[in-house]
């Protein structure tokens, strides 16, 4: 067969098995690293009373298009089944989940508080911290936008970030403040000016808004306290909406900046949001952002509030430094004529630890070379001396250091020093 002939087969095949771009293969000590982090926000939410849920990888393309208008098709992987039906993977996880609700959870008792973790995807061009296949956390609490409920859900998220070690700069603004000043604007238009500040278009927003109005919303913007804003808007029913949800914040001791030019640029938004920006990150630094919306009636339910915020899980990654918790590895060693008893004490061991046992028929001296190279703490060996005793040989692989004991007492010793 010719060469030009058997050539496009190979390119076929090389880029069939290729990564695709703007995914990710994650290693094992990458994704250590991951387990851990994600370890540890869970266990925030789980203490704060949240609950996880979970929804399926694709959903109706309707389900995103409802949300976000038909112009997000072109960042959607989209496709239609068999049965001719548009889906869309989904890009991210608040509408997987108010459509949950609808379906599953209205005669639940209120508020629900929920949390969920999973990937998403974006047709879009891949770049520095952005992904076609990303990871987000999030949560979403349902039944009510008081100051209490939208309080904890910011507090929520500040508390995450500080038990993972990212050092936060957090705004809160409100938008229900801001349309007061865009009131004789219709919807439509509100909608576009959110979508410029949310960009920090100022000629933008200068281009489409009358002179005094624009300058008074850039004074808006530049206002950092309650005080200053209401010097500016007078005082209102959400304007002391505001300086209590900020009130019960001192009382969490969150460090916050007030600065209403977070606008989130999604119109379903209603009142306080916030954004979460971390440090180390660039000029992409945002790690998280939410706030309250009504999105329930636009999918057919009842008109009731929701507060809930997302986290780029893979920003964080970005400068996740906290060592992994330290873990247990050890390898257990036998022989040709101890496999059997092998097999049962590595049984033993996988409880409690991270337990290697050889199935490549290796000698003695290969499997503790083996041990060497996985990084295990210890080797736990088992020859036939030691099934005569009923014992077995414990080996420090850091020390070097080893002794023969019984399997209670290697035990015990190797819960001690686990936890030393």
């Amino acid at each position: 067969m010719p060469d030009w002939y058997i050539a496009p087969y190979f390119f076929f095949f090389f880029t069939m098995i290729s990564r695709p771009r703007g995914t990710r293969d994650f290693l094992p000590d990458e994704m250590r690293r991951r387990r851990d982090l994600e370890k540890r926000m869970r266990a925030v939410f789980e203490r704060w009373g949240y609950e996880e849920v979970a929804t399926p990888t694709f959903e109706h393309l309707e389900l995103f298009t409802l949300k976000s208008g038909d112009a997000i098709i072109e960042e959607l992987y989209e496709f239609a089944d068999k049965g001719g039906r548009g889906l869309a993977l989904r890009p991210e996880l608040t509408a997987p989940v108010i459509r949950m609700y609808i379906n599953e959870m209205k005669n639940a008792p209120m508020p629900l508080k929920l949390y969920y973790f999973g990937n998403c995807f974006r047709y879009e061009r891949p770049q520095r911290g952005r992904f076609r296949e990303f990871w987000q956390f999030g949560c979403e609490l349902i039944g009510t936008d008081t100051p209490e409920a939208e309080a904890e859900v910011i507090a929520l998220a500040s508390t995450i970030m500080d038990e993972v070690g990212v050092k936060q700069e957090l705004h809160i603004g409100d938008l229900a403040i801001v349309r007061d000043l865009l009131g004789d604007l219709s919807q439509e238009e509100q909608s576009m000016i959110m979508r410029l500040m949310d960009k920090k278009d100022e000629a933008g927003l200068r281009e489409v808004l009358d002179a005094d109005i624009a300058d008074k919303l850039f004074d808006l913007i530049e206002a950092r306290s309650c005080d200053e804003i209401e010097a500016l808007m007078g005082a209102s029913d959400e304007m002391e909406h505001l300086r209590r949800v900020l009130d019960l914040l001192d009382v969490y001791g969150v460090k916050y900046q007030v600065d209403l030019g977070v606008a989130r640029g999604l119109e379903y938004y209603t009142g306080v949001v916030f954004e979460i920006y971390g440090e180390g990150l660039g000029a992409e630094s945002q790690v998280c952002g939410g706030g309250t919306y009504r999105l329930i009636p636009l999918f057919g339910g009842p008109d009731i509030p929701s507060t809930g915020f997302a986290i780029g899980f893979d920003r964080i990654m970005e400068i996740y430094g906290l060592e992994p918790e330290k873990e247990v590895r050890i390898v257990l060693v036998s022989t040709e004529d101890t496999r059997e008893e092998g097999i049962r004490i590595a049984g033993v061991l996988r409880k409690r630890y991270k337990t290697y046992l050889d199935i490549m028929q290796r000698g003695l001296r290969s499997q503790l070379h083996f041990a060497d190279r996985w990084n295990a703490d210890y080797a736990v060996i088992i020859g036939p001396k030691e099934v005569r005793d009923g014992k077995v040989t414990l080996r420090d692989l850091e020390s070097g250091e080893q002794e023969t004991l019984t399997l209670d007492d290697c035990l015990e010793i190797l819960a001690q020093r686990a936890t030393a």
